[in-house]
């Protein structure tokens, strides 16, 4: 299965071409099949660093927001536009590692199949500040406690899936934080695997403690109310189907 890796990025100037060059560096050329920079309107030097690149890797894609409109917007329009049935996603601040990609590639199941439709990273020994440290393990309490989705991690940025399943959920602003219990609320299985976590060494993070706590607070209800009201039965029997393929067959 060969992927498109995509990147969303806002103000990531001294990151993003460093996480670009280090994904082509790392990645066999038998699994990459592009990597898509989305740029959600940046204001500094993020898109020169992204096209500067461009002649060194041809299937280096840069698409531009016309205005901000936040990282799962980003994500989106970046998974809209990809070539590959696989997504590999990481943040655009090169704190994810691209070396671990094929790890979780190799758990994900075929499409179609049973096997696991996301597989997510799990940071083993994060580099951010204690206080964010302390603020995610307490998030992912409350979120488990609520959701119910057992994801040990879920602000790792680093993840791979089904573009298929993906296009299946529904869209929201901040669905980038939600994609294990989305893709469990679809029926789909999900996995994670140990990832490395780097340090920032360029630029500043766009969020801060406070503001992703009340930010969140309104999204928590708004997902258990979507869990609770999404119904995805599992089709029993669909006698059309031969039919239908045999007419392709032979049209």
């Amino acid at each position: 299965m060969r992927i498109s890796v995509v990147l969303p990025a806002h103000n990531e100037a001294g990151n993003i071409g460093r996480l670009v060059e280090e994904t082509y560096a790392v990645l066999p050329r038998s699994l990459l099949h592009e990597v898509i920079v989305v740029d959600d309107c940046s204001e500094d030097g993020t898109r020169d660093e992204v096209l500067a690149l461009r002649p060194s890797y041809r299937s280096l894609r840069y698409l531009r927001h016309g205005s901000r409109a936040g990282q799962s917007a980003a994500l989106r329009t970046g998974i809209l536009a990809a070539a590959s049935p696989v997504i590999a996603m990481m943040d655009g601040d090169a704190q994810n590692d691209p070396a671990d990609i094929p790890n979780l590639v190799a758990k994900l199941g075929e499409p179609g199949s049973d096997g696991p439709a996301l597989v997510g990273g799990l940071r083993a020994d994060r580099k951010d500040t204690g206080s964010k440290r302390l603020a995610s393990r307490a998030a992912n309490w409350i979120r488990d406690a609520v959701l119910k989705d057992d994801c040990p991690d879920t602000g790792c940025g680093i993840k791979v899936y089904w573009r298929q399943a993906f296009m299946r959920l529904p869209f929201f602003t901040t669905m980038h934080r939600y994609l294990p219990v989305l893709f469990l609320t679809y029926g789909y299985r999900v996995e994670y695997v140990p990832v490395n976590d780097r340090p920032r060494v360029a630029g500043k993070s766009k969020y801060s403690n406070l503001g992703r706590a009340l930010i969140g607070v309104y999204d928590l209800l708004g997902v258990t109310w979507l869990r609770r009201r999404t119904a995805v039965p599992p089709v029993a029997e669909d006698s059309g189907a031969e039919r239908l393929v045999s007419e392709r067959e032979t049209a």
